[in-house]
């Protein structure tokens, strides 16, 4: 009964969000009373579609295989905490988790944005309500998750034992949140749109809630990435999978989408952009959506293969995307352009830098998409692997990291580039010097790899310089230094720690690219191996029993130069339920970098087994640069000025009698 229920409560919340958007869009203007039902329109889509979200759950957690969702994606003998993650482990249970964040942030507008002014807050929660409609409307109709079977099997098939895993709790939440939240940016777009209300207030209103999915999305990728890395048994943290494209182009755009805001907000200027970036943001989300979801892609990444829902998605996206852009271009030409400013400024740096983050956008979406145009149009299958997108990707972005350092030095307007230059000198004869001897104690041959180290020096030092910069350190005596340190505000360590950041990722992936050793070799116990200074020693071959799996695992011995000894057991597993095989590396991390070890198939006559060993330098370096620029976001959420939503006007002071 309680399924039927859930059924009943998105049904419910879907109505609701088509009577809120055809209200929002017609009486907007009305004032209070239309904000006011919208408000609580929005809070109720969220309340509604939660109870059939919290259905779903109850249905899997209590093995309830007349629901035909649990009885294809659960099992009895899963872990509870897999059983809770299967609900999303699959299309249509994915969909509900979309529209339940979907709805989430259309309540969280309700919520924070009361001191919006009345008509923008209404054409926000209308948009937000007809994305909800469309969206619902299709996992209803198309995908409907609560279907019932007449004659329910007694057990279940079992999720997919590549996600029964930790990863899948944690990825898709964090990656949805961002995708998701950008749907905030185009409602406010096609509000601003529709109202002609776009200033400085408005972008205000629009950057915490960019910088807030902002934040999501770079940890969902990061976690994904880290997933992948271990899950696989690849060896690999970043494939240019299509699908993994898809989620990095909504990322660079929403970066772009960022410094475009600040600008706006700061200057005035880069309005008409702003607006566009707005809604090319989401627009990548949703392409995302249609790829992993169309059945066009044959990917680890991917929960469907169905062409039907694959059209339905792509005539959503027609009209959705189409809509927008076709309002845009009916709109713009009434828009202000905004501030002037010279080419040697702040605003002029930030300009070259979405410049850039637009150009490596584009690069990513020809490289992703034209196989799968040339393939509908020609018949031709080509593929457009890692070496197209490192060196495209590689050029557009090497002058992007150059710049960098010098944005937060130049001046609002009209900046000195020379004195800038002399400020940052030190800097740069700094990050040449650690290049110099990183490069000679790792030694290896002639290659980029210095110059990618150089700029992931000259990224990092330089947001660091930047705080020695406004701190006046060996300017002033140490105490004042430190004093003013502490009291910068918020968004000027956000900043740096964001650079600083993606200095440190760049050094993680060109150390782990440049450096990494690789071994195959076929062991048997007793025997060793060596790799990059690590002796592995094959110790035993044991069986052990999961949960729902059968494992071997092989226990190694790994002796470390500075003489310590670990000891590592990667598995082979085999899903009872299913049958299907998976691998679990084993992982030691020495500072960081990272020893990485699968166990293959046994070898036929001699007892040995497949062994697979990757030592990967400062690979941890990768993600831990992606942390820091996620904690940078939520540090600058945190500040006063950019909290989630507009700030309340002051009360005016009435003088005593």
């Amino acid at each position: 009964m309680s399924i039927e229920l859930g059924h009943f409560a998105l049904i419910l919340a879907t109505a609701i969000a088509a009577v809120s958007a055809v209200l929002g869009f017609i009486f907007w203007k009305a004032g209070d009373r239309v904000a006011g039902f919208l408000q609580q329109g929005a809070v109720l889509q969220f309340l509604l579609v939660g109870a059939g979200f919290a259905t779903l759950i109850q249905a899997f957690v209590a093995s309830d295989f007349s629901l035909k969702l649990a009885a294809e994606h659960s099992h009895s003998d899963q872990p509870l905490l897999y059983k809770i993650t299967s609900v999303w482990g699959n299309h249509e249970g994915s969909m509900v988790l979309w529209v339940m964040i979907l709805v989430l942030m259309g309540a969280a507008v309700a919520a924070f944005g009361r001191s919006l002014p009345k008509d923008l807050l209404a054409l926000v929660l209308a948009t937000q309500s007809l994305l909800t409609t469309a969206f619902a409307s299709f996992t209803l109709f198309t995908s409907n998750p609560f279907t019932r079977l007449t004659d329910p099997p007694f057990e279940g098939l079992d999720l997919n034992p590549v996600l029964q895993d930790i990863g899948l709790a944690i990825h898709p939440p964090l990656l949805y949140t961002g995708y998701v939240g950008f749907s905030i940016c185009f409602s406010f777009a096609i509000a601003a749109l529709i109202s002609g209300r776009i200033d400085t207030a408005w972008a205000r209103w629009v950057r915490p809630w960019t910088l807030f999915s902002w934040v999501f999305l770079t940890l969902g990728i990061a976690m994904g990435s880290y997933w992948a890395y271990y899950e696989l048994g690849w060896g690999g943290w970043w494939f240019w999978d299509p699908v993994e494209n898809a989620s990095f182009m909504p990322w660079l755009a929403g970066t772009a989408l960022l410094h475009s805001a600040l600008v706006m907000e700061k200057r005035n200027a880069l309005k008409i952009w702003t607006v566009f970036l707005s809604i090319i943001t989401f627009s990548l989300s949703l392409l995302g959506t249609f790829l992993v979801r169309s059945g066009i892609l044959t990917s680890v990444h991917t929960f469907a293969s169905d062409p039907t829902r694959g059209l339905v998605i792509l005539a959503l996206l027609a009209v959705v995307i189409g809509g927008a852009f076709a309002l845009f271009a009916f709109r713009a030409q009434s828009l202000r352009a905004g501030g002037l400013f010279a080419p040697v400024s702040r605003e002029g740096a930030l300009i070259l830098n979405n410049l850039l983050l637009a150009t490596a956008t584009v690069a990513v979406l020809v490289g992703t998409l034209y196989p799968l145009l040339l393939d509908a149009l020609t018949g031709r299958t080509i593929s457009v692997g890692a070496p197209f997108f490192d060196l495209t990707f590689g050029a557009i972005m090497a002058p992007l990291l150059v710049i960098l350092p010098f944005g937060p030095y130049l001046a609002w307007k009209r900046a000195d580039f020379v004195s800038v230059v002399q400020r940052l000198a030190w800097v740069a004869g700094l990050a040449l010097f650690a290049t110099i001897l990183f490069f000679a104690l790792r030694g290896g041959a002639v290659s980029l790899a210095p110059f990618g180290l150089l700029l992931g020096f000259w990224v990092a030092l330089g947001a660091l310089a930047e705080l020695q910069d406004r701190a006046k350190f060996f300017r002033t005596d140490l105490r004042t230094s430190f004093r003013r340190l502490f009291g910068l505000p918020r968004t000027a360590w956000a900043t740096a720690l964001a650079h600083f950041g993606l200095g440190v990722s760049v050094i993680g992936i060109v150390s782990a690219s440049a450096w990494q050793a690789e071994l195959v070799t076929t062991m048997q116990p007793g025997q060793s191996a060596e790799i990059a200074g690590y002796v592995v020693t094959f110790d035993k071959l044991e069986e052990l029993a999961g949960p729902n799996y059968r494992s071997q695992a092989g226990s190694f011995s790994i002796a470390a130069p500075d003489g310590k000894t670990r000891i590592a057991l990667p598995e082979r597993r085999i899903y009872v339920a299913s049958g299907t095989p998976t691998t679990e590396a084993a992982i030691e991390t020495y500072g960081f970098s990272q020893l990485y070890m699968q166990l293959g198939e046994a070898e036929e006559g001699n007892g040995g087994q497949v062994v697979r060993l990757w030592y990967k330098p400062f690979v941890t370096l990768i993600w831990l640069g992606a942390v820091l620029m996620s904690g940078a976001g939520l540090i600058s959420l945190t500040y006063r000025r950019l909290r989630v939503g507009a700030p309340r006007p002051a009360h005016k002071s009435v003088p005593a009698e």
